[in-house]
């Protein structure tokens, strides 16, 4: 039995955002041709202005790719009455050339047709991107600047060791906190103390880290304090603390990274972790190309950390002991492969763990949380 299915003729908007200027283009449902309009980077009255001119809200539909300019504008919009849709941008089709025009208004265009095709129900032409609320968003910035704090901290770690080792002096490890280097006194595989520039340099250089040092601290307390806003997130993390072999930095990109979402499936929460399999099967050629990558990557890296540490802190779970059955006798790169595997069991279980309480199979609780 067919069933005849009413679209209603929508105004679909389409932004490309820069920070000189924004690209909107425009497709009615009564003009062939979509008209295309320019206006300053940030320029929201000029924006709202255009959309008032063009229909009314509850007629209109708009997207933009996810990029530098978050979801603040989505927001924005959403709370004028605007049906805001933000777009994935690495799932728009493009144009396989060497050389391909590319330019804002392409872009736009290009946009106006994929929204136009989701709209009338091809799923398949682009991938959506939830837009986040502002505690969500505030909620995740401490563990990503402790990740960037880290990275800086090793960079400052190295440089220090660099110039030293070009000196001769060695085994001095910068990073101790009880013990403050003293420049002056060190000597150089010559015996002759550091000239002045250099040890003027070493000494901005500590100083340095030594501050990146103390932001880490702060960050990381920041990090484990509670979050009022969020209670069911917070519990969350709470309960993953209480593994062993999961610590503060792990619970708190699992919780308000992933868990914060509601997925419907195993499959839909795999494939937002970019923890599926990419098969290739053209013509004679079938392959698998790995995992697909897409998705949240601070999630999928610290799941494949955690992965190594439930190995060594969770040795007698069912997941641990089916990773070493499958892994007895290979190499190191089908552990590899297979740690990837543990890594989405692992997600899977956790997920059903804050969501229902039942502990992973073998699981242990930390010492502290027994």
């Amino acid at each position: 039995m067919d069933h005849d299915h009413t679209i209603e003729p929508k105004t679909f908007v389409a932004i490309e955002l820069s920070k000189r200027s924004w690209v909107i283009g425009v497709a009615r449902p009564d003009r062939d041709k979509p008209s295309i309009y320019r206006l300053t980077g940030g320029d929201t009255s000029g924006l709202l202005a255009r959309l008032r001119r063009t229909s009314d809200a509850k007629d209109m539909v708009l997207c933009f790719e996810a990029g530098h300019d978050g979801f603040w504008l989505a927001r924005f919009l959403q709370a004028e009455g605007y049906d805001v849709r933000v777009l994935d941008p690495a799932s728009l089709q493009v144009n396989r050339r060497a050389r391909r025009v590319k330019t804002d208004r392409i872009d736009a265009l290009a946009m106006l047709r994929a929204l136009a095709a989701f709209y009338r129900g091809e799923r398949h032409v682009c991938a959506q991107v939830r837009v986040l609320t502002v505690e969500e968003e505030d909620a995740r910035r401490s563990h990503r600047e402790r990740d960037r704090l880290i990275h800086e901290r090793t960079a400052h770690v190295n440089r220090i060791k660099g110039l030293l080792f070009a000196q001769g002096i060695r085994n001095v490890e910068p990073r101790l906190r009880r013990t403050r280097i003293d420049f002056n006194e060190l000597r150089t595989a010559e015996g002759l103390p550091i000239p002045p520039r250099l040890r003027a340099e070493l000494e901005r250089e500590y100083a340095r880290l030594v501050m990146v040092e103390d932001q880490l601290r702060l960050v990381e307390k920041e990090r484990d304090t509670a979050d009022a806003q969020s209670p069911a997130i917070e519990q969350k993390r709470l309960d993953l603390c209480r593994l062993q072999g999961i610590g503060g930095a792990a619970s708190a990109i699992l919780a308000r990274e992933i868990f914060a979402r509601s997925f419907s499936s195993r499959r839909h929460l795999a494939s937002y972790l970019g923890l599926t399999p990419s098969a290739y099967d053209s013509g004679t050629v079938i392959k698998c190309q790995g995992i697909s990558k897409a998705g949240n990557s601070w999630a999928r890296r610290i799941l494949i950390e955690i992965a190594w540490l439930w190995l060594k802190y969770q040795p007698h779970t069912t997941l641990a002991r089916w990773y070493i059955q499958r892994t007895q006798g290979q190499g190191a790169r089908i552990r590899r492969i297979m740690l990837i595997a543990l890594a989405r069991k692992l997600a899977i279980a956790l997920w059903r763990y804050v969501e229902t309480g039942a502990l992973p199979e073998g699981a242990r609780l930390s010492a502290k949380a027994t």
